[in-house]
């Protein structure tokens, strides 16, 4: 039985041979079979790391699929799916988490919902005393 395509509708690909180091935000779904170092975060977009993609970083999304490589933790909201050959070293954490055999994992496991994205509140300015006042 062939398997189904865990996404019909990605809205965008970083393809091989592509590089992002950063902040890479998004909403819906990004399927990687480049190379990113940095953060992937996204609420409740779904992330694809194919095959041939190098992810080192930390990240945040609603569902990951991973069959790549990928350096650094993975908190999904939703599920985390691991298909082989993935090769994975850092902890994952979601409510749901499928791990295929096959699959090459190093690290912990947590079957819990991470903690939602916040924006970080404005920080506060400190108001210094004047220095002429008395």
């Amino acid at each position: 039985m062939k398997k189904k395509e865990p996404a019909d509708h990605i809205s965008t690909l970083l393809g091989t041979g592509t590089t992002i180091e950063g902040t890479l935000a998004f909403k819906d779904t990004i399927r990687l079979d480049g190379a990113v170092s940095g953060k992937i975060v996204s609420e409740k977009g779904m992330l694809i790391v194919g095959e041939r993609a190098v992810v080192q970083a930390e990240i945040r999304v609603g569902t990951a699929i991973i069959k790549g490589t990928v350096n650094g933790h993975v908190h999904a909201s939703e599920r985390i799916e691991v298909n082989a050959p993935a090769k994975i070293t850092g902890d994952i954490q979601a409510p749901v988490v499928s791990i295929e055999s096959g699959v090459q994992f190093n690290g912990n496991c947590s079957m819990t919902k991470p903690e939602p994205l916040t924006a970080k509140p404005p920080a506060e300015a400190k108001q210094k005393p004047d220095a002429g006042s008395a």
